[in-house]
Protein backbone atom coordinates (compact mmCIF):
# COMPACT_ATOMS: atom_id res chain seq x y z
CA UNK A 1 0.00 0.00 0.00
CA UNK A 2 2.54 2.21 0.70
CA UNK A 3 4.55 1.28 -2.40
CA UNK A 4 1.54 2.70 -4.43
CA UNK A 5 0.77 5.25 -2.62
CA UNK A 6 4.73 7.02 -3.25
CA UNK A 7 3.98 5.85 -6.87
CA UNK A 8 1.07 8.11 -6.98
CA UNK A 9 3.15 10.61 -5.37
CA UNK A 10 6.03 10.97 -7.84
CA UNK A 11 3.23 10.47 -10.36
CA UNK A 12 1.38 13.38 -9.60
CA UNK A 13 4.57 15.19 -9.31
CA UNK A 14 5.79 14.37 -12.69
CA UNK A 15 2.82 16.22 -14.52
CA UNK A 16 3.74 19.44 -15.42
CA UNK A 17 1.46 22.22 -14.17
CA UNK A 18 -0.20 24.15 -16.74
CA UNK A 19 0.15 28.28 -16.69
CA UNK A 20 -2.45 30.28 -18.43
CA UNK A 21 -1.36 33.82 -18.98
CA UNK A 22 -4.49 36.05 -18.46
CA UNK A 23 -5.82 38.15 -21.09
CA UNK A 24 -7.72 41.44 -21.32
CA UNK A 25 -10.51 41.78 -23.71
CA UNK A 26 -10.15 45.11 -26.29
CA UNK A 27 -12.70 46.26 -28.27
CA UNK A 28 -11.18 46.72 -31.22
CA UNK A 29 -8.52 45.26 -33.21
CA UNK A 30 -6.13 46.38 -35.50
CA UNK A 31 -5.54 44.70 -38.82
CA UNK A 32 -3.42 45.11 -41.68
CA UNK A 33 -4.97 44.84 -44.87
CA UNK A 34 -2.87 44.22 -48.10
CA UNK A 35 -5.02 44.66 -51.63
CA UNK A 36 -2.06 42.17 -53.89
CA UNK A 37 -3.31 43.80 -57.47
CA UNK A 38 -2.78 47.47 -56.32
CA UNK A 39 -0.15 46.98 -53.88
CA UNK A 40 -2.40 49.14 -51.26
CA UNK A 41 -2.04 48.33 -47.65
CA UNK A 42 -4.24 50.08 -44.91
CA UNK A 43 -4.21 49.48 -41.00
CA UNK A 44 -8.04 48.92 -40.40
CA UNK A 45 -9.12 49.24 -37.01
CA UNK A 46 -12.01 47.12 -36.97
CA UNK A 47 -14.64 46.96 -33.37
CA UNK A 48 -15.79 43.67 -32.37
CA UNK A 49 -18.97 42.18 -33.61
CA UNK A 50 -18.49 45.16 -36.24
CA UNK A 51 -17.92 44.01 -39.94
CA UNK A 52 -16.33 46.38 -42.04
CA UNK A 53 -16.00 45.80 -45.71
CA UNK A 54 -12.70 45.75 -47.48
CA UNK A 55 -12.23 45.75 -51.24
CA UNK A 56 -14.77 42.45 -51.75
CA UNK A 57 -13.84 40.99 -48.00
CA UNK A 58 -16.25 41.49 -45.22
CA UNK A 59 -14.10 41.00 -42.09
CA UNK A 60 -15.58 40.24 -38.49
CA UNK A 61 -14.08 40.49 -35.37
CA UNK A 62 -15.23 38.03 -32.75
CA UNK A 63 -12.69 39.19 -29.98
CA UNK A 64 -9.36 40.86 -29.48
CA UNK A 65 -6.95 39.53 -26.78
CA UNK A 66 -3.94 41.31 -25.29
CA UNK A 67 -1.99 39.97 -22.17
CA UNK A 68 -1.13 41.75 -19.15
CA UNK A 69 1.26 44.91 -19.03
CA UNK A 70 3.75 42.56 -16.96
CA UNK A 71 3.50 39.49 -19.57
CA UNK A 72 5.33 38.97 -22.86
CA UNK A 73 3.39 41.46 -25.34
CA UNK A 74 0.48 39.38 -27.82
CA UNK A 75 -2.61 40.03 -29.35
CA UNK A 76 -4.99 37.80 -30.35
CA UNK A 77 -8.42 37.99 -32.77
CA UNK A 78 -10.23 35.48 -33.58
CA UNK A 79 -11.78 37.35 -37.39
CA UNK A 80 -14.35 35.60 -39.51
CA UNK A 81 -13.73 36.72 -43.25
CA UNK A 82 -16.25 36.66 -46.29
CA UNK A 83 -16.04 37.33 -49.71
CA UNK A 84 -19.22 38.93 -51.27
CA UNK A 85 -18.82 39.15 -55.37
CA UNK A 86 -21.48 40.72 -57.34
CA UNK A 87 -24.13 37.65 -58.46
CA UNK A 88 -22.36 35.06 -56.76
CA UNK A 89 -23.08 33.41 -53.18
CA UNK A 90 -21.35 34.96 -50.38
CA UNK A 91 -18.38 32.63 -49.49
CA UNK A 92 -16.82 31.63 -46.31
CA UNK A 93 -12.74 32.61 -46.40
CA UNK A 94 -11.39 32.53 -43.29
CA UNK A 95 -12.40 32.11 -39.74
CA UNK A 96 -10.00 31.36 -36.88
CA UNK A 97 -7.39 33.16 -34.63
CA UNK A 98 -4.59 35.75 -35.67
CA UNK A 99 -1.55 36.15 -33.44
CA UNK A 100 -0.02 39.61 -33.95
CA UNK A 101 3.48 37.74 -32.77
CA UNK A 102 2.84 34.57 -35.72
CA UNK A 103 1.44 35.97 -38.09
CA UNK A 104 2.18 32.59 -40.86
CA UNK A 105 0.65 30.59 -37.34
CA UNK A 106 -3.12 30.84 -39.01
CA UNK A 107 -2.68 32.61 -41.90
CA UNK A 108 -5.88 33.88 -44.24
CA UNK A 109 -4.96 32.14 -48.10
CA UNK A 110 -6.44 34.30 -50.19
CA UNK A 111 -5.47 35.45 -54.01
CA UNK A 112 -6.11 38.89 -53.90
CA UNK A 113 -5.58 39.87 -50.29
CA UNK A 114 -3.61 39.09 -46.95
CA UNK A 115 -4.67 40.42 -43.30
CA UNK A 116 -3.14 40.32 -40.07
CA UNK A 117 -3.27 41.15 -36.69
CA UNK A 118 -0.93 43.70 -35.66
CA UNK A 119 -2.91 44.85 -32.14
CA UNK A 120 -5.67 45.47 -30.52
CA UNK A 121 -6.25 48.93 -28.67
CA UNK A 122 -8.78 50.24 -26.14
CA UNK A 123 -11.48 53.36 -28.03
CA UNK A 124 -9.46 56.02 -25.70
CA UNK A 125 -6.06 55.13 -27.14
CA UNK A 126 -4.52 56.28 -30.89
Amino acid sequence: MRFWLFVSAILLLAIPASATVPTLEQPIAVIRALDKMTARVEELDIPVAQPLKFGTLMITVRTCRVTPPEETPEAAAYIEVGEFKPGEKDTPVFHGWMFASSPALSAMEHPIYDLWVTGCKDKASK
